[in-house]
């Protein structure tokens, strides 16, 4: 069985995007996604390339302000 992998990505402008864990090439794990200034977006949990659960949708100063429930297969 594969294990997941820390992954990190980053803005062309050298400022992190989004980090999180890979398996298999997919995104699986909780995920963290991060506006230019770094101030977190959005974050929930991927199931081997799907978002599922519960993900949160912050406002521009970090404070949570939606959250979407995510079946497996729904689109998202």
């Amino acid at each position: 069985m594969s294990k997941s992998v820390p992954f990190v990505k980053y803005h062309k402008d050298g400022s992190l995007w989004a980090k999180g864990s890979m398996l298999g090439g997919e995104c699986d794990g909780y995920w963290e996604f991060f506006r230019k200034d770094g101030i977190i977006m959005r974050s929930g949990n991927f199931n081997l390339g799907k978002q599922t659960g519960e993900w949160i949708t912050y406002d521009k100063n970090g404070k949570p302000f939606k959250a979407t429930i995510l079946k497996e297969g729904d689109k998202s």
